[in-house]
């Protein structure tokens, strides 16, 4: 997979390194245990994924009809992350900084909201015009799936919804000094607490918008 290389001269600019980190860096143990230092390190990818589902008040057709219209919700909803279009259904995202081992990144991706296919929605990964991304590649693939239950005694929507995403990261050579399950459990953990976070900021985000706009409460029952 190929990935733009990283300098290493972004050191002193991209990387806040904490003391335990740069003792390990720094010991001649801990870099004898990592793999040789050379032009061919390979890019590490850090993976999660996560389920999540939201009740929405309302029939399935009425919601499907909203996601439909994405053009609209998607950029309220993701705010205040930074969205701009991609031709008819695709859009640009930068999703938040991603840390691991010190190493800062801010990742942009480029996300298609597919038109449904037998009651399923699907988002996934397109790449952003005249854009390369500097070290990263981000590979996002969702679905969202609409079922009708029974909500007290109205009839509402449960949305389920499946992310698997994987983040490769090209990083610069002095993080190669550190083993590799340190780097790789770090980048795990703190993508995870990303995603976790993001998806709680914007089901509630799109909970709000989606109810508010047609004047009906949110659900406070539990999901059927």
């Amino acid at each position: 997979m190929p990935i733009t290389t990283l300098e290493q001269s972004e050191k002193t600019s991209s990387v806040l390194m904490n003391p335990e980190l740069e003792q390990r860096v720094g010991s001649t143990e801990t870099v004898s245990k990592a793999a040789p230092v050379d032009d061919r390190h390979q890019p590490f990818c850090f993976s999660y994924r996560f389920s999540d589902a939201m009740l929405m008040a309302a029939d399935v057709q009425t919601v499907g009809e909203y996601l439909d219209a994405h053009q609209g919700w998607f950029t309220r909803c993701a705010h205040p992350m930074k969205v701009n279009p991609i031709g008819q259904n695709g859009y640009a995202l930068t999703i938040g900084k991603f840390n691991s081992c010190g190493y800062i990144v801010e990742p942009k991706i480029g996300l298609e909201l597919l038109p449904p296919e037998s009651g399923v929605y699907r988002i996934r990964t397109v790449e952003i015009p005249n854009y390369t991304p500097p070290g990263y590649e981000v590979s996002f693939n969702a679905q969202m799936r609409l079922i009708e239950v029974a909500n007290g005694q109205q009839s509402g929507t449960k949305v389920d919804w499946d992310l698997d995403l994987n983040v490769y990261i090209q990083f610069p050579k002095f993080i190669y000094k550190l083993p590799a399950g340190v780097i790789q459990g770090t980048g795990d953990k703190v993508l995870k607490q990303i995603v976790d976070r993001v998806s709680r900021q914007l089901t509630h985000k799109v909970q709000q918008d989606f109810h508010g706009n047609l004047g009906l409460k949110i659900p406070k029952c539990s999901i059927v």
